[in-house]
């Protein structure tokens, strides 16, 4: 019995170094396949890197280009005010040389009224509102008093008696105050 059991033994020391054997096969195989999933993983991120390497370069340039882009916009934003000026600044060269020459003072009177009403409009359709002080009450947030003198009336104090420099507004939004004298 001893040599039945030796042998089956034997048969079992067998049956295991075939189990290892295969498994050790088996274990290449896997290493394999998990390189070549490394492999394949790491082509991916080095895909990856490169995407996004070039999306922030394109966001870069997208930057770089809006802020050159604004820039050219508020270099040319006075443009077209410039351009409708121009025949004002033609009429006042016009002028300037007539003055010189000219006998009639009230021709002169004349153009000057003329070139001063066509600047006028070519402002307000730019969008500058000329602010109305006189006679008004004076308001800090429109005015700015220089001085005060004695009102002539009693309904007069504490309202624009004299204006020294005009206000404007350009589009709603006051761009300069109004200097004025006020009755007190």
């Amino acid at each position: 019995m001893e040599a039945k059991d030796n042998d089956e033994a034997l048969i079992s020391e067998n049956e295991e170094v075939k189990n290892e054997a295969e498994t050790e096969n088996n274990q290449p195989e896997i290493g394999n396949e998990t390189e070549k999933e490394v492999t394949q993983l790491r082509e991916e991120v080095a895909q990856l890197k490169d995407k996004s390497m070039r999306l922030l370069a394109e966001f870069e340039n997208y930057k770089k280009r809006t802020i050159k882009e604004r820039i050219e916009s508020s270099k040319m934003a006075g443009q077209e005010v410039f351009i409708s000026l121009l025949p004002v600044l033609d009429d006042f060269d016009r002028a300037i040389k007539s003055i010189n020459s000219a006998s009639d003072v009230e021709a002169l009177k004349e153009g000057v009224n003329l070139i001063y009403s066509k600047f006028k409009g070519i402002v307000e359709t730019q969008g500058l509102k000329e602010m109305k002080s006189l006679g008004e009450a004076f308001d800090t947030d429109l005015h700015e008093a220089i001085t005060s003198i004695e009102a002539p009336t009693e309904e007069q104090k504490g309202k624009v008696l004299d204006e020294l420099e005009k206000g404007y507004y350009l589009n709603e939004k006051i761009i300069r105050y109004a200097k004025v004298v006020v009755g007190k």
